[in-house]
């Protein structure tokens, strides 16, 4: 079964966190909430607390399939400074499994160096930190199995995106009817 690991860190953007574990879960996908805090505990860039369903552990993830790293400026700083989480997403991109982040977060790619030479989008203003990437146009832009999203009003689209290339286009349309999306 895939899995996939959504990185929550204080000060991440809750819509774009809940929004990817909510989509993705309507699609039958095992998704874990990993807190990279010393505690289970994490406040969004909002000030709503959540538990995640497990701490960071870099063993447990090696057979995982997808890496899932949310915005909020707070949580992409706390994500950059994380040295276990920087050595996943490089071993994941380097591995041939999916890296994917939205808003702030693709800053985090950029400065460890996974974007040079790939297409990406990010909040708009923090594309000088996309180190050696080519900016793109779409909201969401899929560069191989690297995949960046601009913010939270393309929170849908990016989880989306995510459910489409691990379950395939007919899997995401029967979860966008069932949701009322075209």
């Amino acid at each position: 079964m895939l899995k996939v690991a959504v990185f929550l860190a204080d000060g991440f953007e809750e819509l774009e966190a809940v929004t990817v574990v909510d989509i993705l879960r309507r699609g039958e996908v095992n998704v874990l909430t990993v807190s990279i805090m010393p505690d289970l505990k994490v406040v969004g860039s909002h000030g709503m607390e959540f538990t995640a369903d497990k701490m960071f552990d870099a063993n447990a993830l090696k057979d995982f399939d997808m890496v899932v790293l949310p915005g909020g400026l707070g949580g992409m700083n706390n994500l950059k400074a994380h040295e276990g989480v920087n050595a996943i997403f490089k071993e994941f991109a380097s591995g041939d499994k999916y890296v994917c982040a939205i808003c702030a977060a693709p800053t985090v790619l950029g400065c460890a160096g996974i974007l040079r030479g790939r297409t990406a989008v990010c909040y708009p203003g923090f594309e000088k930190y996309l180190e050696g990437a080519t900016i793109g146009s779409g909201n969401v832009v899929t560069d191989g199995k690297i995949i960046t999203s601009k913010g939270p009003g393309t929170a849908i689209e990016f989880a989306f995106e995510l459910l489409t290339v691990i379950k395939g286009k007919e899997v995401a349309d029967q979860v966008k009817a069932g949701m009322l999306l075209k």
